[in-house]
């Protein structure tokens, strides 16, 4: 029997983990999480980000950017950043890599059909993963909306039909917020803008506009309506940014988020979907993918804490603690696993942790999960 698992440093990055203080009381009711509540306790506190309200990305999109190194030197290097540099994100080249696309050299942006909902006196964004939207739909309306973008001299691919990118000098730097940093809330702040100047684009309202009006009252939405589903009338825009040289900190990445997963293809480590359960990761590591650091992204939480669904973000909590924050406190107390580190991300900010087998003699150590809590 083996006695060091072949991943003998295991990182497991947990977004939307984090509920805000306000919320934590509702979101962890009648939850009982002890391997959790222990390696909070024992471990080592790494980097925390606290972040603000206003950002235009998300903590694990910014985290991961670092860790491969896809901000630029200024960023990776700790140098002065440039203005808005700890807000950027540019993952969309990558995305467009894990999708199947060829980035090139080129300046790529992620576009996504969504439905914005006239609210009393403002648009509001909904999740893009509450539209169900079937792939088939999704391409009938990008052949809609192909011709109109190629017409304004606008690149466009679309390697699968939920995503889209495009590329075009015409939208210089804009930055865009990711959708589900803006789901939910009031749009006005959250539309594309120049990142130096804060000018809306004409070139991408212009767009925006001809794939709205060719939708508008489309069969697919038409169809969709009946079924008492909201119409995709809208594209939104984030991520902008042109392809690196990254390097992996990791041997292995297991995630089946696009940025993640390209941003480990582009760096040559080993990529693959994230396992059900800690236990089929160890059987997928035993069946010979060697030693080294692994990375595992784990997203349960998503939906549930974009739309305050606590019920639902609490049952998810219960079977990440069965079937990953146990088994790994049971590693490390049996030195299978030689070092766990957990990043948990909330909205805004994000902490990170390690613990190893020795850490978990540390008696005096008492933090609590709570204190983790972002306001």
């Amino acid at each position: 029997m083996r006695t060091i698992m072949p991943a003998d440093r295991l990182h497991l990055l947990v977004p939307f983990a984090l509920p805000s203080a306000a919320a934590a009381s509702t979101a962890l009711a009648g939850l009982e999480y002890p391997a959790l509540a222990k390696l909070v306790a024992r471990a080592t506190l790494g980097e925390q980000v606290i972040g603000e309200d206003f950002q235009r990305t998300l903590p694990h999109e910014r985290w991961v950017a670092r860790q491969f190194g896809a901000l630029g030197p200024a960023s990776a290097n700790n140098a002065t950043p440039a203005p808005g540099a700890d807000d950027e994100a540019p993952l969309a080249p990558y995305m467009l890599l894990a999708d199947g696309g060829t980035p090139g050299d080129a300046t790529w942006a992620c576009v996504q059909p969504v439905h914005v909902r006239i609210a009393h006196d403002h648009l509001v964004l909904i999740d893009p993963a509450s539209l169900e939207l079937a792939d088939a739909d999704a391409a009938t309306l990008y052949t809609v909306a192909r011709p109109l973008i190629e017409e304004l001299g606008v690149r466009i691919e679309a390697p699968t039909p939920q995503r889209w990118y495009l590329s075009s000098d015409a939208f210089g730097t804009l930055a865009g917020a990711s959708p589900l940093r803006a789901s939910g809330r009031n749009i006005e702040i959250w539309l594309p803008h120049e990142a130096h100047s804060g000018q809306r684009s004409r070139a991408w309202m212009k767009m925006q506009n001809e794939v709205q009006m060719a939708w508008f009252e489309h069969p697919v939405n038409e169809a969709r309506e009946a079924r008492g589903l909201p119409a995709v009338n809208s594209i939104w825009f984030h991520a902008q940014g042109a392809l690196r040289t990254v390097t992996s900190p990791y041997a292995r990445v297991r995630s089946d988020a696009a940025a993640t997963r390209g941003l480990a293809l582009a760096a040559k480590a080993e990529v693959g979907a994230a396992p059900a359960t800690f236990a089929a990761l160890a059987t997928s590591l035993d069946n010979g993918s060697g030693t080294g650091a692994t990375l595992v992204e784990l997203d349960p939480f998503s939906a549930a804490f974009i739309q305050q669904d606590w019920g639902r973000w609490n049952a998810a909590f219960a079977q990440l603690e069965r079937d990953w924050f146990a088994p790994a406190l049971t590693a490390l107390q049996t030195g299978a696993l030689g070092t766990l580190d957990l990043t948990l991300c909330g909205d805004t900010g994000s902490v990170t942790l390690s613990i190893t087998r020795g850490d978990l003699r540390k008696f005096w150590r008492r933090r609590l999960f709570a204190s983790l809590f972002i306001e």
